[in-house]
């Protein structure tokens, strides 16, 4: 069930936006069977490029960016047997905040042999940001999850590094109540760790992929590693645990890293959720 969004309970000086999302299975089609909103944030209709049984969502931030203070809140709530697809328009923009941090936090429900995807575009961390990242997904059994982020620390275009600043960050993931992963950090701008080869070693783009929920065979995680990035000198890693495949990048394009991002998915949806790679057509404007 889709939980109620706690509005009376915020308060504060930016932006105050939350959007509930509950798909639902009907006979042969996943449905947007409900969604609520309160600020700037939306999803337009429904789409289904691949058909009835993959219900895809763009949501939508009309702001833009995200400023000091500004709290986002996205609860997707999957039910059995359902599929979902949600992805952006563009790229997140964090921007310089003088004290209040901003927020987003990520709860994710997915029913008994459900799926769902979260591919975002890229998010910037703008020099000066005070951001705090959360993402909390729940999996029921049976139930599988492909989702990524793509972090710009900095617009290296523009000669901006991330020297001034803070980002918080947080992914939580559970089947039946059981963790398969959890992972805290924190980087602060001009800190050492931006430049240690321990940290991202002098990168200004670093990337997560994360598919859980299932058994990753041997097979699969050695396609995976057969993939190549673009990029000359990008870092690359990818290994399993128990139900679950992790893939980290590091380097200085954006672009290269969502594309081996991309690859990567091209390979394991078919072997995970069954279905071979249909692009969102939002990620051609």
């Amino acid at each position: 069930m889709l939980r109620e969004p706690a509005f009376d309970t915020i308060a504060g000086t930016g932006w105050q936006a939350r959007l509930g999302l509950r798909f639902a299975r009907r006979e042969d089609a996943t449905i947007l069977a409900e969604r609520r909103h309160r600020g700037p944030l939306r999803v337009q209709k429904a789409l289904h490029p691949e058909g009835p049984g993959v219900c895809h969502a763009i949501v939508l931030h009309p702001p833009s960016g995200i400023a000091g203070g500004d709290e986002l809140e996205i609860s997707v709530d999957v039910g059995a047997e359902a599929h979902a697809l949600l992805t952006t328009p563009g790229a997140g923009k964090w921007y310089r905040s003088a004290a209040p941090w901003a927020s987003q936090t990520l709860s994710f429900e997915v029913g008994a042999n459900a799926m769902l995807e979260w591919l975002p575009q890229e998010t910037i961390i703008f020099d000066g940001a005070l951001a705090d990242l959360r993402s909390h997904i729940r999996l029921a059994t049976g139930s599988r999850y492909l989702g990524w982020e793509v972090l710009c620390l900095g617009r290296r275009a523009s000669n901006e590094c991330f020297a001034n600043g803070d980002l918080k960050m947080s992914t939580r993931i559970e089947q039946d109540g059981k963790l398969l992963w959890l992972e805290q950090g924190r980087l602060t701008g001009g800190s050492p760790l931006l430049d240690s080869p321990v940290g991202l070693a002098g990168s200004s783009v670093c990337g997560t992929l994360i598919a859980a929920g299932e058994k990753m065979s041997p097979a699969l995680l050695a396609a995976c590693r057969a993939v190549a990035a673009s990029e000359n000198g990008a870092q690359l890693g990818l290994t399993t645990l128990p139900q679950l495949l992790v893939a980290r990048y590091l380097g200085h394009s954006s672009e290269a890293a969502r594309a081996w991002f991309v690859a990567l998915w091209r390979v394991l949806r078919p072997a995970l959720l069954g279905r071979e790679v249909q692009t969102p057509r939002i990620w051609n404007t």
